[in-house]
């Protein structure tokens, strides 16, 4: 690489690029999870019951890890700023198409089809902020990225829950859809032409968990808590809404303390990851565990509410940073391959998440599934620490991400 080259990259033009895929990363998440924020009334609406409705994110998810080996291996040799922005034009007309839709069933089609563009995204979206700074900064281009995840908790999803008490459900899809669209320019006049690097075929794709123990130790103990995690959150709303101390005024604070959690999550994963990723996610992952017995004791107050709603958000959002690092670490020289496989668990793991509450919801109560992502959780911290035993079968695997492929 000449100095010109390192002189480009370092550019504030570079940053803005990574401002634009973090923005990327905000919109994909919000409308991946603005269902859960109004699952009631768009239940209600289209005359679906609580569990049924969660499909929205189970189908979403589905498409999501499914779709993404297969599109990732097939377009290995497309430009990554043309291949983003096709997704974004998805986005875009998916979200219009679900403030617009008559039905139960055509809504879930469109969940379907924008699930695919959603799982790419994480496939490459990542490795893109790396790519357009200085090496020395992947880390922290990662950890920029990923605050869009947080971003998305704290503003997105929140947001589309006041807009909809404003408004109605449909409204709040319609200004997604512009927002996607403005996105998409973003990125089209800040992110640079990014030719593919370091990825694979769908055969190399599938091949790569068989291959790596590591990897496959990864890939369980963040499908654990994945599952427990969303098994959980998908009903947060009817959990508020059910008990009578804490109103349904009270949802859109609580969804604003996770975000801020995450944040703060994020922040803090982004300091200890390179210093003990083992310890990061283990100390993240126990805050998961811990959190959710919260909610079982103390939720019942306002104030008990929030505390276990603030460690729930931190826990996650320094799982979430430590999980990505993990995955990249244990497979440092196939990049895009890894968060293939990463994100098809990851977002299988929503899906069934989601599925399997609603199931757990319907049959057995809100509590019931509190106890369902406790059992998940802990399952996860347990394979965590068996893991933090198990001998390094891939260099580096203890360390942060630090490099790009």
């Amino acid at each position: 690489m000449t100095t010109s080259d390192e002189t480009t990259r370092s550019s504030a033009k570079a940053w803005l690029g990574v401002v634009a895929i973090t923005a990327s990363l905000f919109t994909f998440v919000t409308t991946e999870l603005m269902p859960i924020g109004l699952l009631t009334p768009m239940g209600a609406t289209l005359g679906v019951p609580t569990g049924t409705a969660a499909l929205m994110v189970t189908l979403f998810g589905i498409s999501a890890g499914l779709g993404v080996p297969f599109i990732v291996g097939w377009t290995r040799r497309a430009d990554r700023r043309l291949l983003l922005s096709a997704l974004l034009v998805v986005l875009a007309v998916g979200n219009l198409i679900t403030a617009a839709v008559p039905n139960y069933p055509l809504l879930l089609a469109t969940r379907l089809v924008m699930g695919f563009a959603h799982g790419v995204f994480w496939a490459i979206g990542v490795s893109m902020a790396m790519r357009i700074v200085e090496q020395r900064h992947a880390s922290r281009a990662a950890a920029v990225v990923m605050s869009g995840m947080s971003i998305a908790t704290v503003v997105g999803i929140p947001l589309g829950t006041f807009l909809e008490d404003l408004t109605s459900w449909q409204t709040t899809f319609y200004i997604w859809s512009g927002l996607s669209a403005l996105v998409f320019l973003a990125v089209a006049a800040l992110v640079p032409p990014l030719p593919s690097q370091g990825v694979v075929s769908v055969r190399e794709v599938f091949g790569l968990p068989i291959k790596n123990v590591r990897l496959r130790a990864v890939m369980i103990t963040v499908m654990l808590y994945v599952l427990g995690h969303f098994g959980v959150y998908t009903f947060i709303r009817p959990f508020v809404e059910n008990n009578a101390t804490n109103t349904a005024g009270y949802l859109t604070v609580a969804l604003v303390v996770f975000g801020l959690g995450g944040a703060v999550g994020n922040v803090i994963a982004g300091h200890t990851v390179n210093k003990n990723l083992r310890v990061s996610f283990l100390v993240s992952c126990g805050g998961l565990l811990a959190s959710m017995l919260l909610l079982l004791t103390i939720s019942s107050s306002v104030v008990g509410l929030m505390a276990a709603v603030g460690l729930w958000g931190i826990s996650f959002g320094a799982a979430n940073l430590s999980q990505i690092n993990m995955t990249l670490a244990a497979a440092p020289d196939a990049f895009e391959a890894a968060m293939a496989i990463n994100t098809l668990q990851y977002n299988l793991s929503i899906a069934l998440g989601a599925f399997f509450g609603g199931l757990v919801v319907d049959g057995l109560g809100l509590t019931s599934v509190v106890w369902f992502g406790v059992i998940l959780t802990g399952a996860s911290l347990l394979v965590a620490l068996a893991w933090h035993r198990a001998p390094a079968t891939s260099a580096g695997a203890d360390q942060g991400v630090t490099a790009t492929s």
